[in-house]
């Protein structure tokens, strides 16, 4: 397997159970303790922000779609789609955490728009990823040159996704990574429960 795309797929491990996390918590809700339960949103909310919309998908958008279009037609109509969703990423995610503050500032009265908008973005994002994986990559891998391959293993490994265990920790990440995984209550994550 090319590293590029091995890199993608951790980075979509990542971001899933990241997704799936933000889902059982929102699900939990805030029990005993608030403070925490928002700042485990905020931290989760910005590291989607701050990785797979500033670091993944610009290089998907910019060498991975561009290489496939170049060279294939038959999922010209599946990248354009994958585009606009890369190109309303940074919207959606920025409307979440306008919610999620909403909700924390104003009590209970936004919890029921942020649970539903934070459920058809979490589902939004699972299927974005699910077609890449399924029909982007797949096509990639027949039409892709070596050259190309090369171009996308060396971009890609600049990539550090501070959640993924194989990453190299990248030290303005570790506090994010920390936060995350430690203090989300068990048994979603590290903390108390």
């Amino acid at each position: 397997m090319h590293k590029s795309i091995q890199i993608i797929k951790e980075e979509h491990a990542s971001l899933s159970a990241m997704l799936q996390s933000m889902g059982l918590m929102i699900k939990r809700g805030p029990e005993h303790n608030k403070e925490l339960f928002f700042k485990v949103l905020r931290a989760m909310l910005f590291y989607i922000d701050e990785f797979p919309e500033k670091k993944h998908h610009p290089k998907e958008s910019t060498l991975l779609f561009p290489f496939i279009r170049e060279r294939s037609s038959h999922v010209k109509d599946l990248i354009d789609k994958l585009e606009i969703d890369h190109k309303y990423g940074e919207y959606k995610i920025r409307e979440l955490e306008h919610l999620l503050i909403g909700w924390e500032m104003l009590g209970d009265k936004k919890k029921v728009e942020f649970e539903h908008f934070s459920n058809q973005y979490i589902n939004f994002y699972m299927q974005h990823m699910q077609l890449e994986e399924s029909l982007v990559i797949p096509e990639a891998l027949k039409v892709l040159t070596q050259a190309e391959w090369d171009t996308l293993d060396k971009e890609f490994a600049l990539n550090l996704d501070p959640l993924n265990p194989s990453s190299p920790r990248q030290s303005e990440y570790d506090h994010l990574f920390s936060q995350i995984t430690q203090l989300t209550p068990a048994p979603i994550g590290f903390g108390d429960s």
